[in-house]
């Protein structure tokens, strides 16, 4: 059984692991049988990932942890900021409020010499550093659209959920072949195999799981060439799942769409907790590698907005009078 999760502050003059703050969040979830990158947005203002207090999303480990804070903690606003980040918005965190983590890598370099030659050489050293953040619903005064206004899902038209998800995947290279009851990706053929779309509950489904095949193809060879033998052993490939599970949480947030995973993931969670006990930085590690191929994989939409627009603007009749 892990340590509960503890939200208190490390003493005066005391080093906090910051990693090892995350892992016992995270960890804590699991062990109730849940993921904490899967639920949150389901019951927060819109869906998608947490925000920062000028609207920009956060990425990495922090989406994971405050996702998964907000879920611990009942929380319903996406947006996050500091003490006073709040004031300069008008807002004042309520007395007695407890802050959360949002952190980031520094680095510094250090000169020593070389074992061998005695010349001095500089190295860099990279390490977690944190600040503290409240949620919105922490804070009384804020502009009322960092408070949500939470609407049924299937309030929500599906015809728009098929319009991003068209959008979304029509872009990427990848040949989806149809047909059976199972979804995989074949790395030996480099496809991926999908049941009929037909055969799931609806547009959202189908998404979310060749949203986490599509992970899975990203980190093939000639792409981001993801492996994880040599750091996790015989984990290697429930760590791909990890970062698979995450990387379709993301597509998911992206999209508006529920991150509902097809059931044998559960599976998984027995071996991430494994992985997450025997090392601290293991969900940071997953977290990024899972950024990586959401970006990788949302590149090619990017570059398919910027063709178009460049065939607009060379298609455009001001152009063509100048010609």
């Amino acid at each position: 059984m892990a340590k509960p999760f503890s939200r208190r502050t490390a003493g005066k003059g005391a080093r906090r692991d910051i990693a090892a703050e995350i892992t016992a969040l995270i960890l804590s979830k699991l062990e109730q049988g849940v993921m904490p990158w899967v639920r949150p947005w389901n019951a927060t203002q819109g869906g998608g990932r947490p925000l920062r207090h000028c609207g920009t999303a956060y990425t990495g480990i922090n989406t994971l942890f405050l996702w998964a804070m907000g879920d611990a903690m009942g929380y319903s606003s996406r947006y996050w900021m500091t003490y006073r980040q709040a004031e300069a918005l008008g807002g004042q965190v309520r007395k007695g409020e407890t802050s959360s983590l949002s952190v980031y890598y520094s680095q510094i370099s250090k000169t020593e010499p070389d074992r061998v030659t005695g010349e001095d050489h500089t190295r860099a050293i990279r390490f977690l550093k944190a600040y503290n953040v409240f949620n919105a619903d922490q804070i009384d005064g804020l502009p009322a659209h960092y408070y949500p206004v939470l609407s049924p899902p299937e309030d929500r038209p599906e015809s728009v959920h098929r319009a991003a998800i068209d959008a979304f995947f029509a872009t990427l290279p990848i040949e989806v072949r149809h047909g059976g009851n199972a979804a995989f990706f074949s790395p030996a053929g480099d496809y991926i195999q999908m049941p009929p779309r037909e055969a799931f509950h609806s547009d959202d489904h189908y998404a979310s799981t060749l949203g986490h095949e599509a992970v899975h193809w990203s980190g093939g060879k000639t792409r981001l060439e993801r492996t994880f033998g040599k750091r996790f052993g015989d984990k290697a490939y429930a760590f791909e799942e990890l970062v698979a599970s995450i990387g379709q949480c993301l597509i998911c947030a992206d999209l508006g769409l529920p991150g509902e995973l097809h059931d044998n993931h559960a599976s998984y969670i027995g071996h991430w907790m494994e992985i997450l006990k025997g090392d601290s930085s293991a969900i940071i590690h997953a977290a990024a590698k899972a950024e990586q191929a959401f970006g990788y994989l949302k590149g090619f939409s990017s570059e398919a907005s910027d063709e178009q627009s460049e065939s607009a603007s060379e298609n455009s009749p001001a152009l063509k009078r100048a010609a």
